[in-house]
């Protein structure tokens, strides 16, 4: 299963991360790593459950990648 980064938009109150972290959690998915600089965490899940965190307005989904400058 691909790993996808979750973080919190700027104007979403943190609560949202534990809400996320929980809908992650029942949508099958497993968290990797929680980042304490950036409000936000790792997931791995199926391809077709992201779909329903892109549509959510708290948080920003990227899938995890190599980062190139």
């Amino acid at each position: 299963m691909p790993l996808y980064n979750i973080t919190l938009k700027t104007e979403a109150p943190v609560e949202e991360l534990e809400k996320a972290k929980a809908a992650a959690k029942e949508n099958g998915g497993v968290i990797r790593h929680e980042y304490s600089i950036i409000k936000g965490f790792t997931v791995e899940f199926p391809d077709d459950t992201v779909q329903t965190f892109q549509s959510t307005k708290h948080v920003h989904v990227e899938q995890d990648g190599a980062a190139t400058t």
